[in-house]
């Protein structure tokens, strides 16, 4: 079925930037919102795409990263996640961040969702993610701004934390729901 279309009922007056360092430009906006009225809108540009792996392995097993996420000044249980540079490819981000985080080289990485929409009322940014295969171990090197944890289970316990709130990342809760979802459809 194919969704309806809607114009754009909101103009742009004028852009202000507010704040820029090299991963995201935040602007302000003066609008005229949809019901005609003047108004502002800030908007969080990200400067990369945002790209999360679910490694697995034969033994239907997979990996996540635990690290302290600063602006929700938790402890939280993650896939492997990163962000991709403009000239380099979606799937080259996450095998990269897949050994950067968890010292694994993964032979085959397929495409699981894209173009996911993170937070759309307030940003731009938006996510790719890969499914991670024919895994071999090699050495971690997180960037200095990750003190990581590693953790294998089976893949059924991290799809039950994502459902039961353990995992709490967006991007990961929506990977392993998918990936749930899309072998429940493949054993029906």
């Amino acid at each position: 079925m194919e969704l309806p279309r809607h114009p754009n009922p909101w103009r742009t007056v004028s852009t202000r930037a507010a704040y820029t360092n090299p991963w995201i430009h935040v602007r302000e906006d003066q609008v005229i919102k949809p019901t005609g009225g003047p108004g502002i809108y800030g908007v969080v540009e990200y400067k990369n795409i945002a790209v999360g792996v679910i490694p697995i392995d034969d033994e239907d097993h997979t990996w996540l990263v635990g690290q302290w996420r600063y602006t929700h000044e938790s402890y939280e249980w993650e896939i492997p996640e990163g962000g991709c540079p403009e000239g380099e490819s979606t799937a080259e981000t996450a095998r990269r961040e897949l050994l950067e985080e968890t010292g694994i080289v993964a032979e085959k990485v397929e495409p699981l969702l894209t173009g996911i929409q993170l937070s759309n009322s307030t940003t731009n940014e938006v996510c790719d993610v890969f499914i991670a295969t024919g895994l071999s171990h090699a050495q971690a090197a997180p960037e200095d701004t990750e003190e990581l944890e590693v953790l294998r289970i089976p893949l059924t316990e991290a799809i039950q934390m994502a459902r039961d709130g353990r995992i709490r990342d967006s991007v990961s809760v929506m990977a392993l729901l998918a990936l749930s979802d899309a072998r429940s459809r493949r054993h029906s």
